[in-house]
């Protein structure tokens, strides 16, 4: 399996967000990374959406 082709950037990023080391994330299934990135997305999605009800 060859590594993820996304930049060094994104890689520091996503594995600081995902919580996964660095070496793992570049070796991580494309399937499964899309996964845990749709994950992170719904969490974030979720979490604006009680904000938004919090506030008056």
């Amino acid at each position: 399996m060859k590594p993820l082709q996304i930049s060094p950037e994104t890689a520091v990023k996503l594995s600081e967000k995902l919580g996964v080391p660095l070496e793992h994330l570049m070796h991580m299934p494309q399937h499964i990374l899309l996964q845990k990135i749709a994950e992170l997305g719904k969490e974030q999605a979720d979490a604006k959406e009680a904000e938004k009800k919090d506030k008056p």
